[in-house]
């Protein structure tokens, strides 16, 4: 696969896991954590936002990685 091809996928993929993570996680804090205190929410939060970082490592690693070579 053209690396320009991989790095395009790579970043749909990254741009839509950042959009569909932030809507997963506000609607749990909004079910889950309503009544929390200040400290809670920020907790939450913290983690979420480092959380997204996992997956979205995978995508990096595997549009950085070179291209295969084909043996004739």
């Amino acid at each position: 696969m053209p690396v320009r091809l991989k790095k395009l996928i790579g970043t749909v993929i990254i741009v839509a896991l950042v959009v569909l993570y932030a809507l997963i996680a506000t609607t749990i804090a909004s079910y889950r954590l309503a009544e929390s205190a200040w400290y809670v929410h920020m907790l939450y939060f913290l983690f979420t936002g480092i959380l997204w970082i996992v997956p979205a490592m995978f995508v990096i690693r595997w549009m950085e990685r070179p291209p295969k070579h084909r043996q004739s």
